[in-house]
């Protein structure tokens, strides 16, 4: 279990619900996503259930952790299997926070909420239509995304790799790249997102593997910790759903401390902004 969250209140009196989807089926590099939900799990416990800057207990929020969903080797068997899980989790009136798991999973949660906006933390634009003839890959996750009917607009916050074609899709009016260095600079996601629904998902190479080595496609150059946590903050307000993805077992936590304590971060301020 997520450190924190209660065994004594049911799903329905749920606020959020924690979900692991453990996929590893399209990594083209570094295998191993599927131990991130556990790792997550397991580097969260060190953290105190209180938080000064929201003034909130973690385990007053009302957060329950519902286990894997065990994954497949079919990756849209799977994809559709967990999206029912969480549309039955919106149905019960609480927010799914999703555990990765290949990035591929997001497109699950996506479908499930139905928001207005992606705003998407990854150094990757993700926006291919296939990757080594696989359409299905988690580098065509945004791609699929920004298919989907509910979808106005997608943020992509610390990208810096692409192929061409995507770079050149990227330039469409429905897509917004925040560079780490614009990031720095002052870019106001809070602004951007508006008065939308946001789903967010942070692939957790966004940040510099300097920071957090454990991912699939480490990319030289991203954002720093302060500035993933800052982002999700100013985001969490207006989201229908969260992911964090992409976190792997290859090196000595930090990668899955700094997950968890995002995650922590997305509920402490969500929650905080509508009580």
């Amino acid at each position: 279990m997520f450190p924190g969250t209660r065994e004594s209140i049911d799903r329905d009196a749920a606020e959020y619900v924690i979900i692991g989807a453990p996929l590893d089926v399209s990594t083209s590099f570094l295998p191993g996503t599927r131990f991130g939900p556990d790792r997550i799990r397991q580097f969260a416990r060190p953290f105190d259930d209180y938080d000064r800057r929201t003034d909130l207990h973690f385990s007053a929020c009302g957060v329950i952790d519902q286990g894997n969903v065990r994954a497949w080797d079919d990756a849209t068997e799977y994809l559709e299997w967990l999206n029912g899980e969480l549309t039955a989790i919106i149905r019960d009136d609480a927010l799914p926070v999703l555990l990765g798991g290949e990035h591929t999973i997001t497109r699950a949660g996506v479908d499930a909420v139905m928001p207005d906006v992606f705003v998407c933390l990854d150094a990757h634009l993700d926006l291919r239509q296939t990757y080594d003839g696989n359409t299905n890959s988690h580098a065509t996750v945004t791609h699929h995304i920004s298919k989907i009917d509910t979808i106005e607009e997608i943020l992509i916050i610390g990208a810096r790799t692409g192929t061409e074609t995507e770079w050149e899709r990227a330039t469409a009016a429905d897509v917004t790249i925040v560079s780490p260095t614009d990031l720095t600079a002052g870019f106001d996601v809070t602004t951007w997102i508006g008065d939308r629904s946001s789903y967010i998902s942070v692939d957790i190479d966004a940040v510099d593997p300097g920071f957090a080595p454990g991912t699939g496609t480490p990319e030289p150059g991203g954002i720093t910790p302060q500035d993933a946590r800052e982002t999700v903050r100013a985001a969490a307000s207006s989201a229908v759903g969260f992911d964090i993805v992409e976190v792997t077992d290859r090196d000595d936590g930090q990668t899955a401390s700094l997950a968890g304590k995002l995650v922590r971060d997305f509920i402490y301020t969500h929650y905080a902004a509508k009580t």
